[in-house]
This record gives structure tokens, C-alpha cells and sequence, in this order.
């Protein structure tokens, strides 16, 4: 670092904490408090990556979005403060990363096409602001913020995108041997529970009917399965639920989708067996089987493309992380929280 960009840097710093004393000697409405949560960070610099200073309020203004969130999953104040803390911390290394990103991205040359930072900035307008441009240029000016920087964090944002991208380099083959050696560590993961593919006829009592003409419907559907009819075919006719219009399909269900009294019986069927009546609860129930699944551990030759789609994102991440590693360790990166 040269002198004179010492000097720049110092003169900043001292600046920005001469502003953080002011301050905080001026009175502020309780309306417009950020989140107490986020309040302790003050104000000042957060950190300095190549040169330029993310400052604590570009940080908090990161981080008010999440902290909804945040208060939601923690289950004290205690583990709010931590998730906090860690969420921070995180968001400042992504905050560095981009800068990191985008100076690698101008010293390789990287080009982003014009008409594509048009096309980002068109999508923007028509997609959070219904096509207004009026709208658009009014969120801008509550931001302080031109349309000119606007197109600029789009640049910055679609250049680091795609340096992220380039560099997440994956490999085109796993070797059979690191698919084998990954469904053995984790065969608990490809665990087939029993399953079902259940259709149902299901009739239900009007307000004064009592069972018996539910009984008398029951046996002609059985009649008609009897004579060949299709299942599907006959739910839509007589089935009085809202999977009717479907042919009664309730799609592929574990023993614990279902009333144990039922799921008794279903899982008892064999493919294409429908059973006989069952009444319950003031409901008469017609199950059929239309597939059937053996709890198992599916094979390796069953999930083969499924470990290698995982273990394919796992060396995309692996190289991405390697090369942010390469960046930061090259960067002048100094944090001051």
C-alpha cells in the first residue's frame, strides 16, 4: 500500500469517527430507532477490504431484513444475541467478498455486456414496481440513490455472479470407485420406507342419512369392480372427497399417512386388489392398491445418479471455496469488529 493511499484510508477512518461522535450526541425519535439488536453496532467502520471501508451502518443496513427472521428461530434472548453475532460476522465476510470478487473480476477484464445490464435493469422495474418507472425512480430517490448507481450495483452484482460461477468448477465423471465408497458411508440416506400408491372411494353420510344407503352404494361399486369397471372411473362417480376429481388417487403414503385401522388393510393389498367396505366412523371406505413399495435400502445401481449430482455439488463448492480462500489470502482485508 502506498503512502499516499495510507493517508486516504486515515483521513477517512478519522473522518467517519468524528461523524459516529456526532452522532450520538443528537436526539433521535423512538420511530425511526433501528432494531435495538442491530443498535450496538454503532457506528464507524466494520471493515476495509482492497482499500474500501464498509462501514457499521452498511452493515446494519444489511442485516435489519434478517433480524424478523432471526427473532422467530432463537429461543431466548441469549440465543438471539449469539445468532446475531454470527449472522454479522457472516455478513460482513460476504460484504469483503464481493469487493475481493470484483476486483479479480476487473483485473481479468471481465466484460458485461450493456444490453444485459439493460435487460437486468428493465426486469427490476417490470418485476418489484409493476413495469412503473415513476414508482422505480421514487424508491431510488428514498434511498438516496440515481438511476446511474443503480446500473452500477447491477453490474457489480452480475459481475461477481458470474466469477462465483466460473469458479465453481466441478468435474464431468466421478470415479465408480468414490460413488461406491459415498453410498456406503451413507447408505442410511437411500432407506426406502414401505409405501403405498392408495386410490380411495370414500362415502359420507348427508346431514339426516344413516349408513344404509351408504351400504347399498358400497355394494354396487363393488358390483361394478366386480364387473371389470375401472377404479379411477368409479371414484369420480361416487366418491365424496375432494381427491374424486383425481380418481381418488391419495398418491404414494407411508403406514403413518393413514388411520392405523386403514393402513392395516391397505397395505395387505397387492397391486390391482381393491378391498372390501370399510366402515368407519360413520364414513365407508373402498381402498385400492394401485402400486406397491418393499421397504428397503435401494441399491447402489438405483441411486448411482443421485450420488453423483451430489457429490458433483460437493467439488463445485469445494474449488469455489478453495479459490475465494486464494483471493482473500491475496487482498488487503483488515476488520475492525
Amino acid at each position: 500500500m502506498t503512502l499516499l493511499r495510507t493517508f486516504k484510508i486515515l483521513f477517512i477512518i478519522i473522518g467517519l469517527t468524528s461523524l459516529s461522535f456526532s452522532i450520538q450526541g443528537k436526539a433521535v425519535d423512538d420511530s425511526t430507532k433501528p432494531d435495538r439488536s442491530i443498535m450496538r453496532l454503532g457506528n464507524g467502520i466494520a471493515a476495509i477490504a482492497e482499500g474500501q471501508i464498509i462501514t457499521l451502518e452498511e452493515l446494519r443496513g444489511e442485516l435489519e431484513p434478517i433480524i424478523p427472521r432471526i427473532r422467530l428461530e432463537a429461543k431466548s434472548e441469549s440465543d438471539f444475541n449469539q445468532l446475531i453475532d454470527k449472522l454479522s460476522r457472516d455478513v460482513l465476510q460476504n460484504m469483503i467478498d464481493r469487493i475481493v470478487i470484483l476486483k479479480a473480476a476487473e483485473e481479468k477484464g471481465l466484460m458485461i455486456p450493456e444490453s444485459y445490464i439493460d435487460q437486468e435493469y428493465n426486469e427490476t422495474i417490470a418485476r418489484d414496481f409493476g413495469g412503473d418507472r415513476s414508482k422505480f425512480l421514487g424508491y431510488l430517490k428514498q434511498k438516496g440513490e440515481t438511476p446511474r448507481e443503480f446500473r452500477k450495483e447491477i453490474y457489480r452484482r452480475v459481475a461477481v455472479n458470474a466469477m462465483r460461477q466460473e469458479n465453481r468448477k466441478s468435474q464431468s465423471e466421478i470415479s465408480p470407485e468414490r460413488i461406491e465408497d459415498f453410498y456406503v458411508k451413507n447408505k442410511i440416506r437411500f432407506y426406502q420406507e414401505e409405501a403405498l400408491h392408495l386410490r380411495q372411494i370414500i362415502l359420507t353420510p348427508l346431514a339426516d342419512e344413516g349408513l344404509a344407503p351408504l351400504r347399498q352404494t358400497a355394494k354396487q361399486v363393488i358390483k361394478e369392480l366386480q364387473d371389470g369397471a375401472n377404479f379411477g372411473d368409479l371414484a369420480r362417480k361416487y366418491s365424496q372427497d375432494n381427491m374424486s376429481r383425481r380418481g381418488g388417487d391419495w398418491g404414494w403414503i407411508k403406514r403413518s399417512d393413514i388411520r392405523e385401522e386403514l393402513s392395516a388393510i391397505a397395505f395387505k393389498l397387492d397391486p390391482g386388489q381393491y378391498s372390501e367396505p370399510v366402515e368407519l366412523g360413520g364414513t365407508i371406505f373402498v381402498l385400492y392398491c394401485e402400486a406397491k413399495r418393499e421397504e428397503l435400502i435401494q441399491p447402489v445401481s438405483q441411486v448411482r445418479d443421485a450420488i453423483e449430482e451430489v457429490l458433483v455439488g460437493e467439488i463445485a463448492r469445494e474449488s469455489q471455496s478453495r479459490w475465494i480462500k486464494n483471493l482473500r489470502s491475496k487482498a488487503y482485508i483488515r476488520y475492525y469488529m
